[in-house]
């Protein structure tokens, strides 16, 4: 089997693809009743930050967020947020809003798309 040696980060369009989507991102999120109490008011900025760092390097892109965070552990660094399947719902509905809102080749959309419905499923961490 071939292995995919593409770099999705500069296939997306580098730096100013992954900035554009996390800001349409956290737009959304800041009129979203469900997630916007999770973003204390402080740090939104600090959070679109962290995302964009780290599906920058996940694409393929700087090493930025391990040189400043570590290992990204996901589940552990979401797990003192309530994550049902509500919050995954509103926070899918505003990144699908967001994906959209990108320029992109549908192939490459589709790609990126079910990364972060994975992400999002695997983030659950309460059923109510």
């Amino acid at each position: 089997m071939e292995r995919d040696t593409t770099n999705y980060y500069e296939l997306f369009g580098g730096e100013a693809f992954f900035s554009d989507l996390t800001s349409q991102f956290y737009a959304h999120v800041a009129t979203n009743e469900i997630l916007r109490p999770m973003y204390p008011e402080s740090d939104m900025k600090g959070a679109a930050r962290r995302l964009q760092m780290f599906l920058e390097q996940y694409w393929g892109g700087p090493t930025t967020y391990q040189e400043e965070r570590g290992h990204p552990r996901l589940r552990m660094r979401h797990a003192g947020f309530h994550i049902n399947p509500a919050a995954r719902d509103a926070w899918m509905s505003c990144m699908k809003a967001a994906v959209d809102g990108m320029n992109m080749e549908a192939e490459a959309k589709a790609k990126l798309w079910r990364y972060l419905e994975g992400a999002a499923e695997h983030l659950v961490n309460r059923l109510d």
